[in-house]
């Protein structure tokens, strides 16, 4: 629509990209003298009206705290996947982001949604930045398209 409020420059574009995570046991990384750059601590699924999938992230997030006890302000880098500002704006008004710690590299708005790579994506993104500021915990969540949210935490080796 043209008198529409969600735009080519407030959504993230479908791009082309790749990302690569390697999940391996405590063992597995031992026996192959690898170095983890993260530890998956918890994660949560959760699922909202498909109409309002932005809004996803919100009860995984929530649901992540309860499950690690511990609160969204300890995380020292927060990657939020950017669909659309809207969406990040909606995300922010209910859980009220550290803008400081969230998408510090930019969200899929600048960087790009690669489609069945962005969860990889936000990933490695993530560990690569806690590695580079040695920070000790982050979390990557994102919304699903039909309606659902996820959250994931990590913990620094």
């Amino acid at each position: 629509r043209k008198t529409g409020t969600i735009h080519a420059g407030n959504s993230s574009g479908i791009t082309d990209g790749a990302a690569a995570v390697v999940l391996a046991s405590t063992e597995a990384a031992r026996k192959l003298r690898a170095t983890p750059l993260a530890r998956i601590e918890a994660w949560e699924i959760a699922g909202v009206e498909p109409r309002i999938m932005g809004i996803g992230p919100v009860p995984a997030i929530r649901a992540l705290e309860i499950k690690t006890s511990t609160k969204l302000a300890v995380y020292d880098l927060v990657e939020l996947n950017e669909a659309f500002a809207a969406q990040v704006l909606a995300c922010d008004r209910e859980l009220k982001f550290d803008r400081a710690r969230l998408n510090v590299n930019g969200g899929a708005i600048a960087l790009g949604h690669p489609i069945g790579a962005t969860g990889a994506r936000i990933v490695a993104t993530l560990l690569h930045e806690m590695k580079r500021r040695s920070a000790k915990r982050g979390m990557a969540t994102l919304c699903i398209s039909g309606g659902m949210g996820m959250a994931v935490s990590f913990v620094a080796p």
